[in-house]
């Protein structure tokens, strides 16, 4: 990343001056904020032979993501193995391919079908090896969203493309099922999430524009679809869901836009307000969003929030699991931070030698993975190559 003014980079660099420096070696650790009582160890998991990675998921002790390959001739889906430290090339459909969720012994991604060809979700398993090609709904592409237990969700073009559906695809039974719309066969959905055996996401409506949406979840014990409404105006998304609970964006009676949560055993709908207009995410009880410009964390058993971070620059939340949230902060670089909704602390990630880091996910043990910036070999840039990263934990003595 190119410093675009030198005075951006000292405000970056005194942004980090509570957490992590603006630059660190590899396998150094970085500071933690004052209420914290974690440092992290900052770990370069390397590529497939090409000067760049980035990682998008992780759960237990792998970690998925995509690397270019040796002469960066084409990007690759890649799995990592913390313990083990090794990266394998999960290969492609026919052109390039990228990893974007795992569970147990999948993982999962889209691939194009040639170079510039159509592009096909795919699943990929451990234990076999072998990845496959998820179809689609009898169109020509599919891509992926989520993935739960043996089910993978997300979007495929129905035949002749000019209509998609959300999709629930069986990793045991190797069948896509077509979740429908709320407009019937010819109107648009998406899905977006998966929990258990809830699917959500967004779907046109009978007889309006199909850029006009609500938010729906669709049951898979029993094929039933809820429209999850809106708070009062015309229009709303679902985004994500833990449990039974949904969160996701709707028009208020007054047109404005607010973040909701919505519980399906009950009925309840929660006003968020408008603090929550982005990235809705939830786990457990706790949902995080954003205005565009700070995060938020929000408790739906207290109904109390809280800013995310000190409140500078522009914080995004990327992933929450459990009290544990990760994302960025732009000022206008990027640096990665892990924070607590329970306690407030924040700590700022740190690179691999550049300036800059970005973090996508958190697993059970609260170890973090993203990309980070080398060290740039040009004195007119802030950071080299970045390369997918892990952040591991370690209690303050």
């Amino acid at each position: 990343m190119r410093r675009p003014l030198r005075a951006w980079i000292l405000v970056g660099a005194s942004l980090l001056a509570a957490g992590a420096g603006p630059a660190y070696a590899a396998d150094t650790p970085s500071a933690g904020s004052a209420a914290g009582a974690v440092r992290y160890t900052v770990h370069d998991l390397g590529t497939l032979g090409g000067t760049r990675s980035k990682a998008t998921a992780i759960e237990g002790d792998t970690v998925v993501g995509s690397s270019w390959t040796s002469g960066d001739a084409a990007e690759h889906a890649f799995a990592y193995d913390v313990r083990g430290r090794t990266m394998t090339d999960l290969g492609t459909l026919g052109g390039s391919s990228e990893a974007t969720d795992t569970e147990g012994d999948y993982v999962v991604g889209q691939s194009e079908l040639s170079a510039e060809g159509p592009t096909r979700g795919f699943a990929y398993d451990l234990r076999t090896r072998r990845l496959v090609d998820i179809g689609t709904l009898g169109g020509s592409s599919s891509h992926v969203t989520g993935l739960s237990g043996d089910t993978v969700v997300g979007t495929s073009s129905l035949p002749g493309d000019a209509v998609s559906h959300a999709f629930a695809y069986s990793l045991r039974t190797r069948t896509m099922t077509d979740l429908g719309s709320l407009a019937g066969p010819s109107g648009v959905s998406a899905a977006a999430a998966v929990s258990g055996a809830t699917v959500v996401g967004s779907s046109s409506l009978p007889g309006s524009p199909a850029t006009l949406t609500h938010g729906f979840a669709y049951s898979l014990r029993t094929g039933r679809t809820t429209d999850l409404g809106t708070l009062g105006g015309n229009s709303s998304t679902a985004n994500a869901v833990s449990g039974s609970t949904v969160v996701g964006q709707s028009r208020t009676a007054g047109n404005g836009l607010a973040g909701y949560a919505y519980d399906l055993r009950t009925g309840v709908r929660t006003d968020l307000g408008s603090r929550f207009l982005t990235g809705q995410l939830i786990s457990g009880s706790t949902v995080a969003g954003g205005d565009g410009l700070l995060a938020s964390s929000f408790d739906l058993t207290t109904h109390t929030s809280a800013v995310i971070g000190s409140g500078r620059g522009v914080t995004e939340v990327r992933q929450i699991s459990g009290n544990l949230l990760v994302g960025d902060n732009f000022a206008p670089n990027s640096f990665a931070f892990v924070a607590r909704a329970d306690n407030g602390s924040f700590t700022y990630l740190p690179s691999l030698g550049g300036l800059n880091s970005h973090a996508a996910q958190v697993n059970g043990r609260g170890v973090v993975a993203g990309s980070a910036a080398l060290a740039a070999g040009d004195p007119s840039t802030a950071n080299g190559p970045f390369h997918a990263t892990v952040w591991v934990p370690h209690p303050v003595a």
